[in-house]
């Protein structure tokens, strides 16, 4: 984590690695705060989910300046106030969500202007990869409920008035120069090792950053 930028933070990190800025983290669980506030030191951050302790602590609790205990499925975002984030992240949700474009277009009146957001969730291309313990296929997952495609989502921004600044497959080349390191680590850690470790190299998953 004190490392390596995560994969989701680096298109923003030389622009608000020293600055003050409103983050709302959609799906904040997994350590994300404490992730965040150490790349964002000076960020005020925001999470949102359904569950508050999904794989977070109390560090990670502690350090939220906010929370939206919100499902997306079922509930309004009415109580996210508009025109208030510098940035959003909305990293492998919508696979989740029957919804998801409807999501978007609630999360975008959320951004200020010139406010970003990010988005990440698998590819169409992972329908075809070999099957692992912790997802390497889409199907891995029996949570993950529908497929979006880079086009239709592109389309969807451009039509609300966004800027696609950047997206593609996800790829980073020093991820997958230190996969061997990742299968180790997952090996001694684990006794197993994840799917994730072969994201990058397979193409598992697709991005899009846009600007408001």
């Amino acid at each position: 984590m004190k490392v390596i930028v995560p994969f989701k933070l680096t298109f923003f990190h030389k622009k608000f690695k020293d600055a003050s800025f409103n983050l709302l983290d959609v799906g904040c669980g997994n350590h994300s705060p404490s992730i965040a506030k150490y790349w964002f030191p000076r960020c005020r951050y925001y999470g949102l989910d359904r569950d508050p302790h999904y794989n977070n602590d109390s560090r990670d609790t502690g350090l939220m300046d906010g929370f939206y205990q919100i499902d997306l499925v079922e509930d309004t975002l009415d109580e996210v106030p508009n025109e208030f984030f510098d940035l959003v992240i909305m990293a492998h949700i919508i696979e989740h969500l029957p919804n998801g474009e409807d999501v978007i277009k609630g999360l975008l009146p959320k951004l200020r202007k010139n406010g970003y957001m990010y988005l990440e969730y698998p590819s169409f291309r992972s329908t075809r990869l070999p099957s692992m313990r912790g997802t390497l296929n889409f199907f891995d997952d029996p949570t993950h409920c529908r497929l979006y495609s880079q086009m239709d989502l592109y389309n969807l921004f451009m039509v609300n008035g966004c800027k696609i600044v950047k997206g593609g497959t996800r790829r980073r080349a020093l991820f997958i120069v230190l996969m061997p390191l990742r299968v180790i680590h997952d090996l001694v850690r684990h006794r197993y090792v994840s799917g994730s470790a072969f994201w990058d190299l397979m193409g598992f998953a697709e991005y899009i950053v846009v600007q408001k």
